[in-house]
């Protein structure tokens, strides 16, 4: 599962639900059928619910899924993982990443020398941010913008940054 966004609050009284995106194509979503809701992100326990409406709500997006028909049910799934299956998202365009596929990466700079692994990422307003920890070492926050990151190699399990050992 990829975890696409959290419910933050009910909205209404029919059962629609506030989600934050962790992405920053939410749009996307309507091309599934179905998202899912999980209590736990690393967890196992998510349930399908067909998607019936989505639309955007100033910096949050609001959503009908099946089955969640009135306000106490909405509270029920307040705090919820939205996610998907990573089979059923949508295709990424050149240059664009699910979140879930950078975890794990190994960060390397141009000299060749190993920055540590993507830990986590940040969403700032401005941009995303990679958390990057090395061993017991520490950790990095390196921006994800195109004068740091100068190449993802998903496949190949790495990112070449622009970003010295000593910073």
């Amino acid at each position: 599962m990829v975890v696409l966004g959290r419910i933050v609050a009910p909205y209404g009284v029919r059962g629609w639900l506030k989600i934050k995106p962790f992405g920053d194509d939410p749009q996307a979503w309507r091309d599934m059928s179905q998202l899912w809701l999980g209590a736990d992100a690393e967890g196992d326990h998510w349930q399908a619910f067909d998607l019936e409406s989505l639309r955007a709500h100033g910096a949050a997006w609001v959503v009908k899924l099946a089955g969640i028909d009135d306000r106490t049910a909405a509270e029920m799934a307040d705090g919820r993982f939205v996610g998907a299956p990573r089979g059923e998202l949508p295709c990424n365009r050149s240059g664009e990443y699910y979140w879930a596929d950078l975890m794990g990466l190994n960060v390397v700079n141009q000299q060749g020398e190993s920055l540590g692994k993507i830990d986590s990422l940040v969403e700032t307003g401005a941009h995303q941010v990679l958390v990057v920890k090395e061993d017991d070492k520490g950790e990095r926050l390196l921006p994800f913008v195109a004068q740091v990151v100068k190449e993802v190699d998903v496949p190949g399990g790495r990112v070449l940054v622009a970003w010295q050992k000593d910073w």
